[in-house]
């Protein structure tokens, strides 16, 4: 059953709710109760309009797939989906464009993304397998090419992978300050009772204490930036005779025409190895030999990790697979957004709109899983672009989820 506990005490059962009760619930308790306590950094006069329904229309405007705040806003103005937004939403004004950019330059992002943070835990189930965090950065490439912008922006994405569920982001000046963001990311998160995996650049000790500290797990790749471990580990592990002493699991694949063969080896039989001290609490060595065949012949890749937690083969490549889902999200960004192709000056506004476009990724995801959908999900977007009525379906399945 699907219900929502309120304040008071009362609980609402959506299955019993008629669309219209949904609608008058969404009104006092929808997707703006998770923004009502964002800062701002500065006081307005603009009083006819609020932040938090400004951030309202954007997150809807992106659900539509719409790629910038122009976009959103001519949406938002049309005759249609302005009666749309005060029928269902309350939002009975709709700020000019100026006014718009005014209100979103405002928002304070350390409590923006507090505001995501909650927004997102909602989805977290209470009791579960281990859960995978990936963690990744990304640079919005049109930041490289304005002078406004000393440096590229530069985001970093915790992702609670299973769920396709963005958890929360950080902000750098440029990939070099990757390593420090993530650990401040990690210490500010609740990882608890989860595995974080990251790729070699976040193959860090102290990542590795902060996520051990955190009561979590960590599974890392080693690569080239940890020379000596990685060749203790790749000399263990391609010796065929201490190979074969290993526990391992294999699974195979075809896609676009390409047999894809997975192949892992984890053993906790680390005694041997020099830097074990060094990292806290490391229990295993690990790694996933990869091999594709294609009409054009074979090839493979090795690739060597570290873990605090002693995974079993399959679901070490479960765990590293799920790395790739920030990876995919980052993609979506992009090829739905076009976010690497936007040309906002303001940081400030590029910051929240990223988290927006997160937001409604977030939601479509989840109803596409919820409904089996097979639609893209550009398509998806399409639907609520042409009906506006799509976008309520979408935010019912996200309560009935939120409250099972």
């Amino acid at each position: 059953m699907f219900f929502k506990r309120l304040s008071c005490g009362t609980e609402i059962n959506f299955q019993k709710l008629g669309k219209y009760d949904i609608i008058e619930f969404m009104k006092n308790n929808g997707i703006t109760e998770y923004f009502e306590e964002v800062e701002i950094t500065k006081e307005y006069d603009g009083y006819y309009y609020s932040v938090p329904e400004a951030i309202t229309i954007v997150i809807l405007g992106s659900i539509c797939g719409l790629k910038n705040i122009s976009q959103i806003h001519q949406w938002a103005e049309s005759d249609r989906v302005s009666e749309f937004l005060k029928e269902k939403f309350a939002i009975n004004r709709i700020p000019s464009y100026y006014w718009l950019l005014c209100l979103l330059k405002l928002i304070k992002q350390d409590s923006l993304n507090r505001c995501f943070v909650n927004w997102a835990y909602s989805f977290m189930p209470e009791k579960a397998e281990k859960l995978t965090i990936a963690l990744d950065g990304k640079t919005i490439c049109s930041t490289t090419q304005m002078d406004v912008y000393e440096n590229p922006l530069h985001i970093i994405s915790a992702q609670l992978s299973e769920l396709g569920i963005t958890l929360a982001q950080k902000t750098v000046d440029g990939k070099s300050n990757e390593i420090p963001a993530v650990q401040k990311l990690l210490r500010e998160l609740n990882i608890k009772g989860t595995i974080v995996v990251a790729d070699a650049l976040n193959c860090q000790k102290e990542t590795a204490e902060i996520i051990v500290n955190g009561e979590a797990d960590y599974l890392l790749c080693v690569k080239d930036n940890h020379p000596n471990l990685k060749q203790d580990i790749e000399n263990y592990i391609q010796d065929s005779q201490l190979r074969s002493t290993m526990e391992s699991f294999s699974m195979s694949e075809k896609n676009h025409g390409r047999i894809e063969t997975r192949t892992a080896f984890i053993t906790t039989d680390i005694d041997w190895l020099p830097q074990r001290d060094e990292w806290k609490k490391l229990c295993c060595i690990a790694a996933i030999h990869t091999e594709f065949e294609t009409k054009k012949g074979r090839s493979s890749e090795w690739h060597y990790y570290i873990s605090s937690c002693p995974l079993t083969p399959k679901q070490l490549l479960h765990h590293a697979r799920m790395e790739w889902a920030v990876e995919t999200m980052h993609w979506l960004l992009d090829v739905h957004f076009e976010e690497d192709w936007c040309r906002i000056e303001d940081r400030n506004i590029q910051q929240s709109l990223n988290m927006f476009r997160k937001f409604a990724l977030n939601l479509i995801k989840l109803y596409k899983s919820e409904t089996l959908s097979k639609k893209a999900l550009s398509k998806i977007m399409f639907d609520c672009l042409l009906d506006s009525s799509n976008i309520i379906r979408i935010l019912h399945h996200y309560f009935s989820f939120k409250e099972t």
